[in-house]
């Protein structure tokens, strides 16, 4: 799906589908996400004037901040990062950048741009793959002399040049090589073993050099050092069907225009990259400490680029003038209004995103699309096990799950996966050996398996 064809209500209803409640966050993203395509309609005066309408989402954790940002992302195809305001220092400090954030987003967006690239090419990559493969099973027979030139020797290259041989020789080959080709296509040659050279990466040197207080290996100069060194290829030996995986692979980065990736990569981040800042509570500043005072700087630092600003990467500068930014936090022991007023402002849209209750516990269990209870169920299916879940029994374990998060933290959704990993995990571990075998959960199972969280006050062992 992209932009063009999702309205609000389009938006929201795919949303329901994996997120259960919170319909005002999904009200938000979704108008905010129209006014994108919205804008792109506009005259190029009016829409450089138009910029993103940024959202603060506030709620405890694990009630679907996270989740409606990323299943945006993948609904419109859009390039999306999710970071955390607190890994962030200021600048001149040991530690992540905020700058770096932009950058992760380009990557992000390179790798969307590159496979929709490669589907692109997809098909005259298969079939270089198969060519190559087809020499590879029969070699030519002509000899090959190596070069000596010393810089070639240095930097590991070879040239070799082909010796003539007889125009028969060379039709007998071709002939062979088109016979197998055509048994390539066939899948007849599956399991037969060839040799493959494999260009290797070469390790960045800054990579082996973390916490140098900027982030060297997303500069420029760790590509230009790795594009000096020499590429290393290895020889690999393998059956045909993984030969071509990898053959097909290198095939498609040499059909693919690198400009032209990096081209749209930038393109695409600055006009529909989304980036997710969660934690945002946690810098907010409480008083005057020298804590507060850095995490004043971190907002600082946050600000221009969040109001526009032009980052350096390694494809070229980008404008941060049109993403999308979604903030969100907690708020437990601050509240939004202990940010600082430039960064409050630069979040216009505010939206509150509710506890969730026993009835949002059921729903969860049951509504959404490869829900978790289906998602156990496959699991086990898959050793010859299924299982059902009655109504009573799905009631008597969001009900555990709301108990659970009011004696201890309240972590939200996620309070259910501890519980169904608690509640299934002897039938997992015994799965292979009672298989075939139907097993109904009931409320006397779930209360059984259960039995110490639901009757135990010291519940700590039981948070995650």
């Amino acid at each position: 799906m992209t932009q063009q064809n999702l309205t609000p209500r389009q938006i929201t209803e795919q949303l329901n589908r994996y997120i259960v409640g919170q319909n005002n966050a999904k009200r938000a993203v979704a108008i905010a996400l129209r006014n994108r395509y919205r804008r792109s309609l506009l005259n190029e005066d009016l829409k450089n004037e138009i910029i993103p309408k940024n959202i603060l989402m506030i709620g405890p954790t694990g009630v679907g901040k996270t989740e409606i940002a990323r299943r945006i992302a993948k609904l419109t195809n859009a390039p999306f990062i999710k970071v955390e305001a607190t890994k962030f220092t200021e600048v001149g400090y040991v530690g992540r950048d905020v700058e770096s954030m932009v950058r992760d987003l380009v990557e992000a967006s390179r790798r969307l741009v590159k496979d929709e690239m490669m589907e692109n090419v997809k098909d005259l990559a298969e079939q270089n793959a198969n060519e190559a493969i087809a020499k590879l099973l029969v070699p030519s027979k002509l000899k090959a002399k190596m070069a000596q030139n010393p810089l070639e020797m240095l930097f590991g290259q070879k040239t070799e040049k082909p010796v003539e041989d007889t125009s028969v020789e060379e039709v007998e080959i071709r002939s062979k090589r088109s016979q197998v080709l055509e048994d390539l296509k066939a899948g007849k040659l599956e399991e037969e073993w060839v040799t493959v050279e494999v260009t290797e990466q070469n390790t960045p040197f800054f990579e082996l050099m973390p916490g140098m207080g900027m982030d060297m290996g997303s500069s420029g100069m760790q590509d230009m050092l790795s594009n000096l060194m020499p590429k290393k290829v290895k020889k690999r030996k393998m059956m045909v069907k993984d030969a071509r995986r990898v053959l097909i692979i290198e095939e498609a980065n040499k059909l693919i225009d690198s400009d032209e990736l990096a081209g749209e990569s930038i393109r695409r981040a600055e006009q529909s990259g989304i980036i997710f800042i969660d934690e945002i509570d946690k810098i907010a500043s409480r008083g005057s400490s020298s804590a507060d005072v850095s995490r004043e700087g971190v907002q600082r630092d946050i600000l221009p680029i969040v109001e526009g600003s032009t980052v350096t990467t390694k494809y070229g500068p980008v404008k941060t003038d049109f993403m999308l930014f979604i903030a969100a936090g907690a708020f437990h022991m601050s509240k939004p209004s202990d940010l600082i007023p430039e960064l409050q402002g630069r979040f216009p849209i505010r939206v509150e995103l509710d506890k969730l209750t026993k009835e949002d516990f059921i729903r969860i269990l049951k509504e959404p699309d490869q829900s978790l209870i289906l998602q156990y169920k496959a699991l086990l299916e898959t050793e010859g096990v299924t299982i059902s879940f009655t109504d009573e029994a799905i009631d008597r374990i969001a009900e555990i799950a709301t108990e659970v998060n009011q004696e201890t933290d309240n972590i939200g959704a996620r309070r259910l996966h501890t519980i169904m990993e608690r509640l299934l995990e002897e039938l997992s571990f015994e799965a292979s050996e009672i298989a075939p075998a139907h097993i109904e959960i009931t409320p006397s199972y779930v209360d059984k398996k259960l039995e110490k969280i639901s009757k135990n006050k010291d519940l700590s062992q039981f948070i995650l």
